[in-house]
């Protein structure tokens, strides 16, 4: 029997809750599909070297999460940081973009593939946390890491984040913690034949789009202020 294929997006959304991965399965899939706005966000990871000699007038067009001044600064240093490193090049000239993989247990799209050593990159169109990267996106990371490694018979150890509104790169080791997490995603997105429970963090529920499908009570503005 074949194995079923779980797309990279689910094992993200089952890595942050269950039960809306459930309810996003349900839906058709031109519903899925991302606005306009994310793939104008996602296009600032292909423009960086342009971005940095832009002037402010130009940069005020832009879909960035901060100020011109701001955002040109702050890509600077990941810039400086990334040069030391060696990655800067190879992350603004990478050698696949917009690649759909398929690999043993999980297919999706992949925004870069950097050569040399072979890597994925994704992009995301969100915030960065303060240090690393959120975890659904690392159990994605690890999913296309995965993905790429059994298109090319190789082990990939080390995966890409870009957040281009907020001038981020970051890079993730594929730990062995993060690989259990990646497995435990898999496992509860196979499994699933009907609503998982509800989770227990009710601060996801707040903007969730199926919180009245789900059922869940969220906190009103008068429960918050302790008056319900």
């Amino acid at each position: 029997m074949s194995r079923q294929l779980v797309a990279f997006s689910d094992l993200r959304t089952a890595a942050y809750c269950p039960r809306k991965c459930y309810y996003q399965r349900r839906q058709d899939q031109d519903d899925r599909e991302p606005p306009p706005s994310v793939e104008s966000i996602r296009a600032l990871s292909s423009r960086y070297a342009d971005l940095l000699e832009a002037d402010l007038e130009t940069l005020a067009e832009e879909p960035f999460a901060l100020e011109p001044a701001a955002y040109q600064r702050r890509l600077e240093t990941t810039r400086d940081r990334l040069q030391a490193d060696g990655q800067w090049e190879r992350l603004c000239d990478p050698e696949v973009r917009n690649t759909l993989l398929t690999g043993r247990d999980c297919r999706g799209i992949v925004h870069k593939v950097l050569a040399d050593p072979l890597e994925p990159v994704l992009v995301s169109t969100g915030k960065p946390p303060e240090q690393g990267v959120w975890e659904p996106q690392s159990v994605q990371a690890v999913a296309a890491a995965k993905a790429l490694g059994w298109e090319h018979e190789t082990p990939i150890e080390r995966a890409w984040l870009e957040y281009p509104a907020y001038g981020v790169i970051r890079s993730i080791t594929l730990t062995t913690r993060r690989k259990a997490r990646y497995r435990r995603a898999l496992r509860t997105v196979r499994g699933m034949d009907g609503p998982p429970a509800r989770t227990s963090n009710r601060s996801k529920c707040e903007h969730c789009e199926f919180a009245d499908e789900c059922g869940v009570r969220t906190r009103t503005l008068r429960s918050l202020l302790g008056f319900g």
